[in-house]
């Protein structure tokens, strides 16, 4: 019984702790380390400029996923993510093959069940500083 109960909160946390830490610790943190070097040459797609870009795409890769692994805000924070794996898969991959782009539609995919599927139990709740209305209540995941 105890198992049902926690079933789809476990595979959130499941799914949120590792989709969150690998895309930190193994997009977001190096893009980080290597800001100064990638700013220059890093792919705009958007056409804000190299240093918009790149800073963008660290905002997601690391904050949101850190947010993502706390369950803090989710669905707000899966936002910036499934924005930057879109633009991954679509804009910047379009043309390589499927090889080179599975690790993005991964990603899309695990932001894209957060996104509707919410923290689960098992994450930071903001009830106490959110005005109590359906729309805040879903977006916030309260």
């Amino acid at each position: 019984m105890l198992f049902k109960i926690f079933n789809s909160d476990v595979v959130m946390l499941i799914l949120r702790i590792y989709s969150g830490f690998f895309m930190a610790y193994y997009h977001g943190l190096p893009k980080l380390q290597k800001f100064s070097s990638l700013s220059a040459r890093f792919a705009d797609p958007l056409m804000v400029g190299s240093f918009t870009s790149l800073s963008l795409v660290i905002f997601a890769e690391l904050l949101c996923s850190i947010l993502v692994m706390l369950g803090f805000a989710i669905r707000i924070a899966v936002i910036p993510l499934i924005i930057t794996m879109f633009v991954a898969v679509f804009i910047i991959h379009a043309g390589d093959p499927m090889y080179k782009k599975e690790l993005a539609i991964s990603y899309l995919f695990f932001y894209s069940a957060i996104f509707v599927g919410g923290a689960g139990k098992f994450s930071i709740k903001l009830s106490k500083y959110i005005p109590n209305n359906k729309i805040t209540k879903w977006l916030f995941d309260i």
